[in-house]
């Protein structure tokens, strides 16, 4: 859906000290806004959503002139964030960011109080990057084929880490078990940064993470790196293959990050919002800590709030089909 994001605190800091551009003509026009904003971000402070979403609250409070305040709303998945995000009063004084785990929940979880497909109005995509396969450093295979072959052979008794369910660990994890047609051991975590510590002591097999993690693992030849799951390759990886160039193209999946407000908020601050976000995503600064993380902005012809609502229809077909050709049983959110 959209992680990785180091020192959030250094990097906010940074982003006050520069000059960001005067309110946008939009939300000018219509005195929007007036006050502070608050920002949901629906996870623990100092992760990468959270890094993301200060990033993004600096930028556009400076442009603004307001001050947005990021609200964490930690736990369930992020969907109680989501739940006080899409209750809140739709004056464009609530806002929302989140990652692909929201077009996720609805196929994950049974006792969602909202409906994601259609609590929010999306205002606009922000940045998107593929996973990297990884294996243990003593694993005898060097080729992404080799290892789908590998993974084959051995089956259940090859293990695979990932950081809970509905992480993009997980999904990733989904993904190459649909592809290679067999079911491996899944060795949940609390986060991906335990399960790069046990993948690099050689205490699982595989691992599908996120580029700002793997690396420096990479870099230290810690880990092995087979694949990025996307079609291009990314430049913080120039050395590791496309899932088209390693000859398995199924094995696509990348995360991305996205910006909403509660259902019937007035078109003209979601206008406004999707402004300032392009002038966010266009930023050099910013479009350097996104390479630093191993993302890129979306394209131009993806940015609007149309084109955001058809990227969620897919995302949301996507999620259910995995997870329902996979038969996974719907989980109570914690």
């Amino acid at each position: 859906m959209l992680t990785g994001w180091a020192r959030p605190v250094a990097a906010a800091a940074l982003m006050l000290a520069m000059p960001w551009p005067v309110a946008p003509a939009s939300a000018q026009a219509q005195g929007y806004p007036s006050k502070q904003i608050i920002q949901i971000v629906p996870f623990a402070a100092g992760g990468p959503s959270d890094t993301l979403g200060r990033l993004l609250s600096d930028h556009v409070g400076r442009q603004f002139g307001q001050q947005i305040v990021v609200e964490n709303v930690k736990g369930a998945g992020g969907t109680l964030g989501m739940e006080r995000a899409a209750k809140a009063v739709p004056d464009g004084y609530t806002v929302f960011t989140h990652h692909g785990a929201l077009t996720a929940a609805p196929a994950l979880y049974a006792n969602l109080r909202v409906d994601p497909r259609t609590a929010f109005e999306p205002m606009g995509l922000i940045n998107t990057g593929p996973m990297v396969m990884l294996s243990r450093k003593t694993l005898e295979t060097t080729t992404l084929r080799e290892l789908v072959a590998w993974v084959k052979a051995k089956g259940d008794k090859a293990s695979i880490g990932f950081a809970g369910v509905g992480s993009n660990s997980y999904t990733c994890a989904m993904v190459l078990m649909q592809q290679v047609g067999v079911k491996l051991a899944m060795v949940p975590y609390t986060g991906t940064g335990p399960a790069m510590q046990d993948l690099v002591a050689g205490q699982i097999d595989l691992l599908c993470d996120q580029a700002t993690t793997a690396v420096p693992q990479i870099r230290a030849a810690t880990v092995k790196a087979y694949a990025v799951t996307s079609a291009q390759r990314l430049p913080s990886l120039p050395e590791v293959p496309s899932n088209v160039e390693a000859g398995v193209p199924g094995l696509a999946f990348t995360i991305w990050n996205a910006a909403y407000v509660p259902k019937g908020t007035p078109k003209e601050v979601i206008a406004a919002w999707n402004e300032a976000i392009g002038k966010f995503v266009t930023d050099p600064a910013i479009v350097k800590r996104f390479a630093d993380t191993g993302t890129v902005p979306f394209p131009p012809e993806m940015r609007s709030p149309e084109a955001h609502a058809k990227f969620l229809d897919e995302q949301f077909a996507f999620f259910a089909k995995l997870y329902g050709d996979a038969g996974l049983k719907k989980e109570e959110a914690k």
